[in-house]
């Protein structure tokens, strides 16, 4: 007994099988436009953040470089105090009219006794 339905369940099977593959070959597709669209978007996060980090850094040197001109300008107007200050002190004490006690005690003496003082 021959069996008359064999090519025609062949035919069908082939045909299914042909399916299938031309499904994989889609979603293969798929796969590989997928996996190639994360690698640009992956690499685009790489630039981006690249890009962001040297601009931070930038901004930071610039930033560092700022405050250590405003702490030199400090530190100058802070010394130029300072040394106007001795200054006045300098003078004050050739005018005889020095902080220390001392100072004061040799501006009596000197008024009081006048040229006998430093005898």
């Amino acid at each position: 007994m021959t069996d008359t339905n064999a090519p025609a369940a062949d035919t069908a099977t082939v045909e299914a099988l042909r399916r299938v593959k031309a499904v994989e070959s889609e979603w293969d597709a798929k796969l590989r436009a997928a996996r190639e669209e994360a690698q640009r978007d992956v690499q685009r996060a790489r630039d981006e953040a690249e890009a962001t980090a040297k601009a931070v850094a930038a901004e930071a040197q610039t930033e560092r470089a700022r405050r250590l001109e405003e702490a030199r300008a400090a530190a100058d107007a802070e010394a130029e105090g300072i040394r106007a200050e001795g200054a006045r002190a300098a003078e004050a004490v050739r005018a005889g009219k020095g902080k220390r006690p001392a100072d004061r005690a040799d501006a009596l003496t000197d008024a009081v006794l006048g040229p006998y003082a430093h005898d």
